[in-house]
């Protein structure tokens, strides 16, 4: 696989409850943290909450997936409108290195590594607690790094909710059961 189809790709297991997840992101790295760390921004791709950049700060993650992108495609049944976790701060190292947990999901890893103009976001989830989790949080984070890199690409992003359905059944084949 060329860097371009892994950047722009599937994630892939690292360990059998391990996903990472890679994007080429247009620079500079403090305006890609800055999404992975305000609030504001952070809610245009993935979720809002504020959070304390100090290790052990609890913050509240709250989605709104809905509200990602126009039009927001067919939400799937068993969706709300709204959902939350709680998450707590594992590591902060500005603007390269940020973890948390991911409510009882496991945790996620953020680094962020300059390349030339370009900025490479490596995600990890790990500690995935079962097979049904594991595609959901997949396609999930696919489909809301595709938003992120069409947001700071000044782009127009897919609609989410059909993304993520597509993708869905496409980690369902790729994953191992």
């Amino acid at each position: 696989m060329n860097e371009t189809a892994t950047l722009n790709g599937y994630g892939t297991l690292i360990e059998p409850a391990t996903l990472k997840v890679e994007r080429l992101l247009p620079g500079p790295i403090d305006r890609v943290w800055a999404y992975l760390t305000q609030s504001e921004l952070r809610r245009r791709w993935l979720a809002a909450g504020d959070m304390e950049l100090k290790v052990g700060a609890t913050f509240e993650l709250t989605w709104r997936n809905n509200e990602l992108t126009d039009p927001p495609g067919k939400r799937p049944e068993g969706f709300g409108e709204e959902h939350r976790i709680e998450s707590r701060i594992l590591a902060v190292e500005p603007p390269h290195k940020l973890a948390y947990t991911f409510g009882k999901a496991g945790e996620v890893t953020f680094e962020l590594t300059e390349k030339g103009n370009n900025v490479l976001l490596t995600l990890i989830h790990r500690r995935l607690p079962d097979r049904s989790t594991m595609l959901s949080v997949s396609a999930g984070w696919h489909a809301h790094l595709d938003i992120l890199v069409a947001r700071v690409s000044g782009k127009t992003p897919d609609p989410f909710w059909d993304g993520w359905s597509r993708l869905k059944q496409d980690y369902d084949r790729r994953l191992p059961a």
